[in-house]
């Protein structure tokens, strides 16, 4: 499932940069690759990539991150990937509400 994409612009995640200590854990949970170390401070490098399962923001020991975790557009991801077609959060007659 390497190369899923995020609905674009419409991540919830939050980074604190002053609050983080450089402890890695945001880097090591993330199973998209959103964060990188940078001068010992983490850094959002693909934020579109954020699926919003909220693993960076559970292990932040200093509460640096900050998202909103559901599994509405995860699912939505999920199921283009499934189906061939881009991801959508749309509710309309033919699909169900994420």
């Amino acid at each position: 499932m390497i190369g899923l994409r995020y609905l674009p612009d419409v991540v919830t995640l939050e980074l604190e940069q002053q609050r983080c200590t450089g402890c890695t854990m945001c880097v090591l949970v993330c199973p998209h690759a959103v964060f990188q170390m940078t001068d010992k401070e983490a850094e959002i490098i693909d934020r579109d990539a954020c699926i919003e399962c909220g693993a960076c923001a559970i292990n932040c020991p200093e509460e640096a991150i900050r998202v909103r975790p559901g599994v509405g557009c995860a699912a939505a991801v999920l199921t283009g990937w499934i189906r061939g077609s881009e991801p959508s959060c749309d509710c309309s007659d033919d699909e169900p509400c994420c």
